[in-house]
């Protein structure tokens, strides 16, 4: 089922439609809210802009935690490769 959720993001209204509840859909406009003001207040930029290298910047962390679960997920497979070689 989809919800209606009505955020404010950048000092605009957006209506999204989303599988996800209410208050997790709150939560993510508020962190993409928080970039943005943390983007904008490096000096004075457009809108468009400032949504541009915010999307940048939350894309770059994207990638940076999947890349440090990709490492944990690899270590974690070692550790069982080698608990499994010292049992025998």
């Amino acid at each position: 089922m989809q919800n209606r959720v009505t955020v404010t993001v950048g000092g605009l209204k957006y209506t999204l439609l989303a599988t996800e509840g209410e208050d997790y859909v709150h939560r993510v406009a508020a962190y993409v809210n928080v970039k943005m003001r943390e983007t904008s207040g490096q000096g004075s930029i457009s809108q468009m802009d400032c949504a541009i290298l915010t999307a940048i910047n939350i894309a770059d962390e994207r990638f940076k935690e999947q890349e440090a679960s990709e490492n944990l997920r690899r270590q974690i497979k070692e550790l069982q490769e080698e608990s499994a070689k010292l049992k025998l």
